[in-house]
């Protein structure tokens, strides 16, 4: 199975400084975000990983190069002429490179403990997502859970972390264009084409400065 690592994003609740630092670039515990996800990619088995790019994305090739130092092929899939076209739309143009096989992936400003399943099996299903309990800054959540099967809307809801495992069918009846991943999920979830777990461990969204300097604050070493 390959991987794909969303770092594409412009980063506009991180400035100023994501004017000059691509986000995934952005350091956790003295390291950049993106590598911990390789680093952990290449441990759970990974050989390929896909990464888009878009704002400053050359400081992210420049920073990662072919993957080598890893063991891993990293390719480059590259939005820049087109601007970012957001996580449906940057898995959408990434297809080609991708293949025809379900894949993994994670947002790039994410950081957690959750170990990558090179062998996970979707079988006729369209989306695995991975959901969290609900932190502070999304406390309504965004998906229900019973019995694995994900559903729009429960008496009990979880946040999605950022992390799934998809088919290509999913995005098969999409144009190439600007599109969030969202829509494509709830129609494929009414279809009861999507299952799910709860991932209980450490996992943050980077998503501001100050959630940054707190998740700084706290101890982590390696996973």
């Amino acid at each position: 199975m390959k991987a794909m690592i969303l770092a594409a994003g412009r980063g506009e609740r991180m400035r100023p400084l994501t004017d000059t630092t691509p986000k995934p670039l952005i350091k956790v515990h003295e390291k950049p975000l993106i590598e911990w996800h390789i680093e952990k990619l290449a441990q759970n088995g990974f050989k390929e990983i896909v990464i888009n790019i878009a704002h400053l994305g050359q400081k992210i090739k420049d920073r990662l190069g072919d993957g080598s130092q890893w063991n891993v092929k990293i390719d480059y899939s590259d939005e820049r002429e087109t601007g970012a076209l957001e996580s449906a739309g940057g898995i959408k143009k990434a297809l080609n490179i991708l293949g025809e096989k379900p894949f993994l992936v994670v947002n790039g400003d994410v950081f957690c403990e959750y170990e990558f399943d090179k062998d996970f099996e979707l079988g006729d299903k369209k989306a695995h997502l991975i959901l969290v309990k609900n932190p502070q800054h999304n406390e309504n959540g965004d998906f229900g859970l019973i019995n694995n099967r994900v559903l729009n809307r429960d008496d009990k809801m979880y946040t999605f972390s950022g992390i799934g495992y998809y088919s290509p069918r999913l995005f098969e009846n999409i144009e190439l264009q600007k599109s969030p991943l969202a829509p494509l999920l709830r129609e494929a979830i009414a279809n009861n084409a999507v299952t799910g777990e709860v991932f209980k461990k450490m996992w943050h969204d980077v998503g501001t400065q100050k959630r940054l300097d707190e998740i700084n604050k706290n101890e982590y070493t390696t996973f």
